[in-house]
């Protein structure tokens, strides 16, 4: 969760996700929350022995599980913590995600609109999160190596000190991410100053994540591994995940082209990596390996 919310999330839109206004393609990527825990948690408590994971993994019936409720409000209350911490950490201020409307059915089985700036201080809406004890706030990822270790295992790959992961160079784009992948990706800048980190944050961006809605979707992303199977989400070369529930009702376009964006600057620093001029991005499909394929993956430096 450190990884979601702190490292990943430093910005309304890393955090949020990206904008999506009338007229737009639909999905324009997730924020780091949508994708785990809240992904994740959906597709784990679905039911793998039904035909669309129902009722937890799949968007018509997720609410009928009691869990649904909970996981939300739980999602919520992450979102209350990520405003107080500090740095670029706040809700947009576009007018038009502040008026934007949903409409619900009341207690009286009457239709009213809910707008997003209704909805934005919880003590307006009549309650408060208890004040407890946020262990994962404090277990910031550790590296699976050394620093040394790193240096040494990468003089065999005849690549950059911090380039340790096995290495596909000839990867080309688009591809169908049927099994693990590995690509060097080249940095905008590097050895960058305490205040230019603090304008505009390093971001790895995947790019044209394409599938059909009704797969569930999962791929995990790793930054400089030696190995991924012994990388864990505590490690700090683990980046994050793509993660999606699938959408079994009916759409007019039944593909998802979406992208996701990874923060990358506090990683590259745990890592020891900040002086070089690309990483290695590795890319490792956990649920619907052959069903999703990639257009690119690039390192931009971005200010929200």
């Amino acid at each position: 969760m450190y990884r979601q919310v702190v490292s990943n999330g430093k910005t309304p839109t890393l955090f949020l996700g990206n904008a999506y206004r009338a007229g737009d393609d639909p999905d324009p990527g997730a924020g780091s929350l949508e994708n785990v825990p809240h992904g994740p948690v959906h597709l784990w408590t679905g039911d793998i022995n039904q035909p669309n994971f129902e009722d937890m993994g799949t968007f018509y019936s997720a609410a009928r599980d009691p869990i649904f409720f909970s996981h939300h409000s739980n999602v919520d209350r992450m979102w209350s913590i990520w405003k107080t911490l500090g740095g670029k950490r706040r809700d947009f201020t576009d007018s038009d995600w502040l008026e934007s409307g949903f409409l619900f059915y009341d207690e009286n089985k009457n239709l009213v609109r809910v707008k997003v700036k209704d909805c934005l201080d919880t003590r307006k809406l009549g309650y408060v999160y208890q004040d407890v004890d946020i262990p994962w706030l404090k277990s910031k990822p550790t590296p699976r190596r050394s620093r040394v270790q790193k240096v040494a295992l990468a003089q065999s790959f005849g690549v950059g000190a911090a380039h340790a992961a096995e290495t596909s160079r000839n990867v080309e784009f688009p591809l169908v991410l049927d099994s693990v992948v590995s690509t060097v990706v080249k940095r905008p800048n590097k050895s960058r100053s305490k205040k230019e980190k603090e304008e505009e944050e390093e971001v790895l961006v995947i790019e044209g994540i394409e599938f059909e809605r009704n797969t569930p979707v999962k791929v995990d992303v790793f930054i400089n591994d030696e190995d991924d199977k012994l990388i864990r989400p505590d490690n700090t070369e683990f980046a994050g995940s793509f993660v999606s529930v699938p959408h079994s009702h009916k759409h007019k376009n039944k593909k998802i082209i979406t992208g996701l964006r990874l923060g990358l600057t506090d990683l590259l620093e745990e890592l020891g990596a900040e002086d070089d001029d690309s990483v290695v991005v590795t890319l490792v499909p956990k649920y619907g390996k052959g069903r999703v394929k990639i257009r690119g993956i690039k390192i931009e430096l971005a200010a929200d």
